[in-house]
């Protein structure tokens, strides 16, 4: 697919971008895709051994679910999406399915919600997670090779955020502990943000959108493989995002694909984890076989 970056839509009037930004309006219903979610979750939890409500982070007390696959496995972290407002852990354990039966161990997050918390936090508690992941990785018995990580929408926002460069030391990482990341549908420019509904609960201002624009963070090094993907059935803004967020990284000399999906909408292209066999379950492992073993 082109990655060719397309221009940033500044000219939409703010209703028109309203609706651009409005997840939940794209598809016919928002009930019965969540609904998805939740039956396909509900079903990983009963069929797949589970770590539940493992406090990551002693200053929010958030927690995590780890799904075991084995001794020494690599390991998944999934973040849910839900524009920082909405979901979490439980109703994203659709992914653990198809990863664990790819090899994966498997870590779904939860981050404390906005608008209690900032998004300038939520940030610091998923890199929190991965470092807390990093440190215990022995003791869960996990492969001592660099972590995959994926979310979607919010979710592939806070991958974004996650492989931006300068945190590393302040959390204990080393800068490569990520080799493949997955971004869905990720917002990884919020300017565009701050002129909608969504600006209810981020609050956002000229600071916090820089800070936490993952377009204007592309590391200057990295050994990370960025996977990216967006629902052909998704807005034009969505679509952009991933476009532009993609070509940014291969253009500074990264290791990017991004993986045509144009059957699929906001939030089935995410379920789609949940098969073992499915197009970006099969991206991901095939990342993963490409790695040598001490990556």
């Amino acid at each position: 697919m082109n990655t060719q970056s397309q221009p940033v839509r500044r000219d939409i009037a703010n209703l028109e971008l309203d609706r651009e930004y409005n997840a939940r309006a794209s598809v016919v219903s928002f009930e019965a895709e969540h609904a998805k979610y939740v039956a396909v979750s509900v079903q990983a939890q009963r069929n797949h051994r589970r770590f539940a409500d493992i406090v990551y982070d002693d200053a929010s007390r958030e927690t995590l679910d780890l799904y075991p696959a084995g001794a020494k496995a690599p390991l998944f972290l999934w973040i849910h999406g839900g524009y920082w407002r909405a979901s979490s852990k439980d109703d994203n354990a659709f992914v653990v399915a198809g990863l664990i039966a790819r090899g994966f161990a498997v870590a779904v997050m939860n981050y404390t919600l906005a608008p209690e918390v900032t998004l300038d936090e939520i940030v610091r508690q998923t890199r929190a997670a991965l470092a807390f992941l990093h440190r215990r990785r022995t003791a869960f018995g996990l492969a001592q090779r660099g972590f995959a990580v994926g979310g979607s929408s919010a979710g592939g926002h806070l991958v974004g955020m996650l492989l931006a460069e300068g945190w590393h030391a302040d959390f204990g990482v080393p800068d490569d502990a990520i080799t493949i990341a997955l971004a869905l549908s990720g917002l990884h420019d919020i300017a565009p943000l701050r002129h909608t509904h969504v600006n209810a609960w981020l609050d956002l201002d000229d600071a916090s959108i820089a800070r936490n624009s993952p377009i204007l963070h592309i590391p200057v090094r990295s050994t990370a493989l960025l996977l990216t993907s967006v629902g052909g059935r998704e807005t034009s803004e969505f679509r952009r995002q991933t476009v532009d967020y993609t070509a940014r990284w291969i253009d500074a000399g990264h290791r990017g694909e991004l993986i045509p999906m144009p059957d699929y909408n906001h939030f089935d292209i995410a379920l789609s984890l949940s098969e073992p066999d499915g197009v970006l379950t099969s991206a991901i492992a095939a990342a993963a076989a490409s790695l040598s073993p001490s990556q």
